[in-house]
C-alpha cells in the first residue's frame, strides 16, 4: 500500500490517500475535511495506473473527477492521488513532492 498526506494549502483541508493494488487495478481509499473531495472519493474508487500517468490517449479518470468536483483549478489533491497511484504501481519512486509559493517584495 502507497499513502499520500496532501495539506492542501490555504484552505486549510487535509486529505489522506492510500491505494493498493489488486491485480491490475489500482483501488483507493480518499478520506478528506473537504466535502469536494469527499464526493469525488465516493465515485473514485479504482483506477487503471497506466491510464493515470499520461495525458497522450485520453483524460485520466483522476484528473477528470478533479475537474467535475474541485473548485480550485489549483487543488493538489489529484495530483498527490496520482503520485500515490504512482507509488504503488511501482512507475515511480516514493518521493515527496513540494512547491513553495512566495510573492517577491517591490522594490
Amino acid at each position: 500500500m502507497a499513502t499520500a498526506e496532501i495539506f492542501a494549502g490555504n484552505c486549510g483541508f487535509n486529505t489522506k490517500v492510500e491505494a493498493t493494488m489488486d491485480g491490475k487495478v489500482c483501488k483507493l481509499s480518499i478520506v478528506s475535511e473537504c466535502a469536494a473531495i469527499q464526493k469525488m472519493a465516493a465515485e473514485l474508487t479504482e483506477v487503471n495506473p497506466y491510464q493515470e500517468i499520461s495525458f497522450k490517449r485520453a483524460m485520466p479518470t483522476i484528473h477528470a473527477a478533479g475537474h467535475k468536483f474541485c473548485t480550485h483549478a489549483a487543488c493538489p489533491v489529484p495530483v498527490g492521488i496520482v503520485k500515490a497511484v504512482e507509488v504503488e504501481a511501482r512507475l515511480t519512486l516514493p518521493t515527496d513532492v513540494t512547491i513553495k509559493l512566495a510573492k517577491a517584495k517591490p522594490e
